[in-house]
């Protein structure tokens, strides 16, 4: 595993977001979703390509809180643009969202 220094992790953006749709996306190589995401009034609505379909239904993440990489570069996915990471502990095809221990305000900084 390659060690980070502070400088590097610093770099990366991790925000709080509620999940405001999300829609199925046949046209992706693995079961996915299309997410639009509010990260409140600094970042705004941001979209997403998550692979997160055996364990939710696209119905149950409506109003859902998750934590997401926000200043990774735009990321094409089939006919979808992706502008944000939505973080998940993974085992096998099962991912597990990352999500604050209670509700808080959209945009709030992980640190």
């Amino acid at each position: 595993m390659n060690n980070l220094n502070w400088q590097d992790f610093n770099k990366v953006a991790m925000c709080v977001g509620t999940i405001i749709t999300a829609k199925p996306f046949p046209e992706a190589h693995n079961p996915s979703y299309k997410l639009t995401i509010n990260f409140g009034n600094e970042l705004g609505v941001l979209k997403s390509s998550a692979q997160i379909t055996t364990l939710y239904t696209s119905n149950e993440l409506i109003g859902k809180q998750v934590i997401a990489v926000v200043n990774f570069p735009k990321k094409q996915i089939g006919p979808f643009m992706s502008e944000c990471l939505v973080l998940g502990a993974v085992d096998g095809k099962d991912v597990t969202l990352l999500q604050p221990g209670r509700k808080v305000e959209n945009g709030l900084k992980i640190g």
